[in-house]
């Protein structure tokens, strides 16, 4: 069984977080950033999706995909992911705005694997917000190693 981990980053901690997945997986995984390609869904048995979220919202590339694809999607065993900074309950209402009903209500697995808080990376706006949301002024770096084992368990 083959299986396509199609996801969006911005900086690039869930681009790190999607190869980790994959490695974890073990089997037959393919990557393919959202950003700059478009995978063909009928190549895959099991479909896991993830991006980045700023601002409470999931990377563009991300929602485009799941839209135009939301038939074929719904007949995969899929997962689906976020990345950022929210943790526990405030990272769970994150994921459920994140996707459409139709995918959070057949997925298989749905995880929040950490997220980077990389100043060396932003603009100044960016740089501000983030100061203001996570109260500090030091970059920040969380993978959920134990949500990307439970996704990956999940979704075997």
């Amino acid at each position: 069984m083959s299986t396509l981990i199609a996801y969006a980053s911005k900086y690039g901690f869930t681009k790190t977080c999607a190869e980790h997945l994959a490695r974890t997986l073990g089997d037959q995984v393919e990557l393919c950033d959202l950003s700059s390609s478009q995978p063909d869904l009928k190549k895959y048995d099991k479909v896991i999706i993830g991006g980045s979220v700023y601002a409470g919202k999931i990377r563009k590339p991300v929602t485009r995909f799941c839209l135009e694809n939301l038939k074929d999607l719904t007949e995969k065993r899929l997962g689906l992911f976020i990345c950022g900074m929210a943790k526990e309950e405030d990272a769970k209402k994150q994921l459920e705005a994140s996707f459409p009903r139709e995918l959070l209500s057949v997925a298989a697995a749905k995880e929040s694997l950490g997220g980077e808080c990389n100043y060396d990376k932003m603009n100044f706006l960016e740089k501000f917000i983030m100061k203001k949301i996570t109260g500090s002024s030091q970059s920040q770096r969380h993978m959920a190693e134990d949500n990307i084992t439970r996704l990956a368990s999940q979704m075997k």
